[in-house]
């Protein structure tokens, strides 16, 4: 039997929700695994387990939501030996189970994983510290990780909107920054911030039409809105068309992107759906290293050049 160990977050929005624990082991059996559940007790607690695990362990199955994910990548990067990942959606947005085509049903998600194929993803780096698929700046953005939890738990994705109309008095943060992509240099004033590595951001799907998770390559998306106005109007064109071609977004596709904030961020860095705390002004952004994922095959060949 091949060994299986799932990190599990039992502060999870859908984690309860399991029935039995049989069922979950049961299919992991039939797919020739034995497996062994750990559960998180805290932050960081994913990433030391991961770190810590045997080198004999054939697949990591993160089962949380993206953060949890971010934690257990994170890990994976530190050990001498990588180990193979996969992703079991059990989080409140879930934007990168769902950009790889999981369901709201967990166990079809973990036969479509068991069933799916081996790919090599890309790990964006914000500075030293890994993210998975999207670092974001700007007002609102702490909705990801200022909801209250109870909140979340109880209402799903709504508790975000029900955080976020509380925000809707405050007035929009302009930022003059300087930034450089591959080395080019560049200066201009803008409020939204997004570097990213997926298709999907914020339960927006298909927000870039050509993204790919194995080119060695992230997206740059530098929004202006002048009023709460235009930030709407941005929001729905987002959903209608291709992020590059909303009037108001600069976008940029590279793997060399520098950006220096000539006043302090009023917010923190959220980096897949967890806050990012630092004092610092400048930040820089590469594509450092790879790992492997097992993932479904329903997106795959849309999301990967191999």
């Amino acid at each position: 039997m091949k060994k299986c160990i799932i990190i599990m977050n039992p502060e999870s929005g859908k984690v309860k929700s399991l029935s039995t624990k049989n069922e979950f082991y049961d299919v992991l059996r039939k797919h020739g695994y034995d497996a062994e559940i750990k559960y998180t007790k805290g932050p960081k607690d994913a990433t030391r387990i991961v770190e810590e695990l045997e080198d004999d362990v054939d697949l990591v199955i993160s089962a949380g939501g993206d953060g949890t994910l971010n934690e257990v990548v994170t890990g994976n990067l530190r050990r001498e030996k990588k180990l193979v990942l996969a992703n079991l959606p059990m989080g409140t947005t879930n934007d990168v189970a769902n950009m790889y085509g999981y369901t709201k049903d967990y166990q079809k998600n973990l036969e479509l994983l068991l069933n799916g194929v081996r790919k090599k993803v890309d790990v964006c780096y914000i500075d030293n510290t890994p993210f998975v698929y999207v670092a974001c700046l700007g007002d609102y953005i702490d909705m990801a990780y200022n909801t209250p939890r109870n909140l979340k738990k109880k209402y799903g994705k709504i508790a975000y909107i029900l955080y976020g109309l509380r925000q809707l008095q405050n007035k929009i943060h302009k930022y003059h920054v300087k930034y450089k992509v591959d080395g080019v240099e560049h200066e201009g004033e803008y409020s939204f911030f997004f570097i990213t590595n997926s298709s999907r951001v914020a339960g927006v799907d298909d927000i870039y039409y050509d993204v790919k998770m194995d080119d060695n390559m992230f997206e740059v998306a530098l929004a202006n809105p002048k009023t709460k106005p235009d930030i709407l109007r941005m929001l729905v064109q987002v959903t209608m068309k291709d992020v590059k071609e909303v009037p108001g977004i600069t976008y940029y596709q590279t793997n060399d992107f520098e950006i220096e904030f000539l006043d302090k961020p009023k917010t923190s860095w959220c980096i897949d759906g967890e806050e990012y705390e630092t004092n610092k002004t400048k930040y820089e952004f590469k594509v450092n290293q790879s790992i492997k994922m097992l993932i479904p095959r329903t997106n795959a060949k849309k999301l990967f050049n191999k």
